[in-house]
């Protein structure tokens, strides 16, 4: 597993995916940043979280696109499958090496609350909540996404699921509220990633969103698993 987290890790900064992905999201991070806390002279970072959420939706699919699908396409997948390497420890490696590029996407945001205690208090409880929140929310995307690049060997449709489940998970709110009382209101609801994200921006920690998005996470992690034993096996 170990091999495959370095050989994963160093794919995505010997091209330009990992600095572009890392980019983009400074940049929305700052600008938020600014837009929210700068002008409005504020430590309160909820806002900024809040409107993270959008981001990493349509980010993720990005990051995770090359994941399974490049192997796929350039037969790389058949070396591994015939190595000393369980599926599953395959499928650890790479979605651990994409949290890491996640994890240091989204670092900026406690740089900035670093910078801010200097001028200002910051609610450290409130930040690390925030902060927990949206790894959580990357955390279960890139799961869910790393599960569609393993359905095709191309990595432009596999980024093009990614864009439809995140599309998805987006207006997932607004099917709810279509959707009279009944089996789909309550799936939707209780499969909102919004919902479940939201709480983390006031500051509350409900165990059971963490383990919602825990599961989500090893849920997808399970099947991309399957995918990969199926591959071997034909």
């Amino acid at each position: 597993m170990t091999a495959i987290f370095k050989r994963e890790i160093s794919a995505y900064f010997h091209s330009a995916l990992g600095f572009v992905f890392c980019a983009a999201l400074y940049f929305f991070t700052g600008y938020y940043f600014l837009t929210y806390n700068i002008y409005n002279a504020t430590a309160d970072f909820s806002s900024l979280f809040t409107l993270l959420f959008p981001v990493v939706l349509f980010m993720v699919p990005i990051l995770t696109m090359r994941l399974m699908s490049e192997d796929k396409q350039s037969k790389t997948d058949q070396v591994l499958l015939t190595s000393p390497v369980s599926p599953f420890s395959i499928v650890l490696g790479k979605y651990l090496s994409a949290l890491c590029v996640f994890l240091l996407a989204i670092l900026m945001t406690l740089v900035l609350a670093v910078v801010t205690e200097v001028f200002a208090r910051v609610d450290w409880p409130l930040f690390i909540g925030h902060f927990l929140g949206l790894t959580l929310l990357g955390a279960a995307l890139i799961a869910v996404c790393m599960f569609l690049s393993s359905l095709t060997e191309s990595q432009v449709i596999a980024a093009l699921l990614g864009f439809t489940a995140s599309l998805f998970l987006f207006i997932m709110d607004a099917l709810t509220a279509m959707v009279s009382k009944g089996f789909l209101y309550n799936l939707f609801y209780y499969l909102s990633f919004s919902k479940r994200y939201q709480p983390f921006t006031y500051g509350i920690l409900d165990l059971s969103n963490v383990l919602f998005f825990v599961s989500i996470a090893a849920f997808f992690l399970f099947l991309t698993t399957l995918t990969l034993e199926k591959r071997r096996w034909s």
